[in-house]
């Protein structure tokens, strides 16, 4: 009786699934720590809060932490609808707009040094800051 070979086959590992929570958006890392700095800013002038974003990323990266963003909201548009008359020219009107331009920056894992700097950061009149651990 002739001798017959015996064949094996090796099972490829299976690449484990990533779940819906371990996922990041694309582009930002998953914290280790959890511990995160974020800070909103709201202004009706862009160029304003730009600048305002770029001096807090520049401290951040000063003391070496790593900062995401400025991440752009979408801009809130105020409308007044307003009577140019109040007798005989009723119909016509005036409309006005106020639009509040919105930013949000994370600095993950910030440290004493950075909180601190923050808070003696000096941010043009017509900047609104909040900032929450």
């Amino acid at each position: 009786m002739p001798a017959t070979k015996k064949t094996t086959t090796v099972k490829k590992p299976v690449a484990k699934k990533v779940t819906k929570k371990e996922e990041a958006p694309k582009g930002h890392p998953v914290p280790e720590t959890g511990l995160k700095l974020r800070i909103k800013l709201r202004a009706y002038d862009h160029k304003i809060i730009d600048n305002s974003a770029r001096q807090i990323i520049d401290i951040a990266n000063r003391f070496g932490a790593e900062v995401l963003g400025p991440v752009p909201l979408p801009t809130e548009i105020l409308k007044y609808t307003v009577n140019r008359s109040s007798f005989v020219h009723k119909n016509a009107r005036e409309q006005f707009e106020m639009r509040v331009h919105k930013r949000i920056i994370d600095i993950i894992n910030p440290n004493p040094e950075i909180i601190e700097s923050l808070r003696d950061l000096n941010l043009p009149s017509g900047v609104d800051i909040t900032i929450k651990i």
